[in-house]
């Protein structure tokens, strides 16, 4: 056993999918009573491999926000075939946590070190009555988006920037600077979705910035504020925060993916 204490172990990579309807986000709030999706996780490894396996995640997602395609790694070492974890987990996981796939790793691949980059989706229900069947996995906005006025806005915020203008206040990134890789607005019926993909998202920064779209879409904003909100770098110049059940984490980036 070397100085790490895990010579022996094994690093398992898994792509998980959760509804964060019913959790306080993914990252465990230990004495809280609070549900997370980590916890969740981890005490089906925990039942699997009778170790006290830590789960770790490319990144937070906060209470409410879904994933289609969060990476988590973890340390073990049960001698599981990599093929079974996946049944054997989600026969033990509740309906609303799934695993989608795994694999076997190197021992240095880290799932938010590792990372290169992401995607996240963000739903909106644009009409006028609210949806019974969407009401947690969408945001319902009741007056008419002009898509035209959203999508000049959203390339103004094109390539690498100091974001601090939609950063949350509670943000732990050491910089704000991030590179958004591309912006995608699209109309399907009553839905439009928002696609973002950058290196790496600070804290609230797509809820920001889907918010100042939104608000931009309703008239509030010009397209051309949303640069100036950029360059002010400051958070109280930006729009609204969207509410978290409208967001999906759906891809994470590494190395040769």
């Amino acid at each position: 056993m070397g100085n790490d204490g895990r010579e022996m172990t094994r690093n398992i990579k898994l792509t998980v999918e959760y509804d964060g309807t019913n959790y306080h986000g993914w990252q465990s709030q230990a004495g809280t009573g609070s549900s997370t999706v980590q916890d969740t996780l981890e005490q089906a490894l925990q039942a699997l491999t009778n170790e006290g396996n830590t789960a770790i995640a490319s990144g937070r997602t906060d209470a409410g926000v879904h994933a289609r395609g969060q990476v988590v790694n973890f340390h073990t070492g049960s001698s599981l075939p990599v093929e079974a974890w996946v049944p054997a987990l989600n026969h033990l996981l509740p309906g609303d946590v799934r695993v989608l796939a795994a694999e076997e790793v190197p021992r240095d691949f880290h799932a938010r070190f590792s990372a290169r980059g992401k995607i996240y989706q963000y739903r909106i229900l644009n009409r006028r009555p609210p949806s019974a069947l969407y009401r947690y996995y969408a945001w319902h906005v009741n007056l008419p988006l002009d898509m035209e006025s959203m999508t000049r806005a959203s390339a103004f915020l094109l390539g690498t920037h100091d974001f601090s203008a939609f950063r949350g206040s509670g943000c732990a990134a050491k910089s704000p600077v991030r590179t958004l890789r591309s912006a995608k607005i699209t109309r399907s019926g009553d839905f439009i979705d928002v696609l973002l993909e950058a290196d790496a998202f600070l804290q609230y920064m797509v809820r920001n910035i889907v918010g100042t779209l939104v608000e931009t879409g309703l008239g509030r904003f010009k397209p051309e504020q949303v640069k100036e909100m950029l360059l002010s770098r400051n958070r109280c110049r930006s729009g609204r925060t969207a509410p978290p059940h409208g967001l999906y984490l759906v891809t994470v980036f590494y190395e040769g993916s």
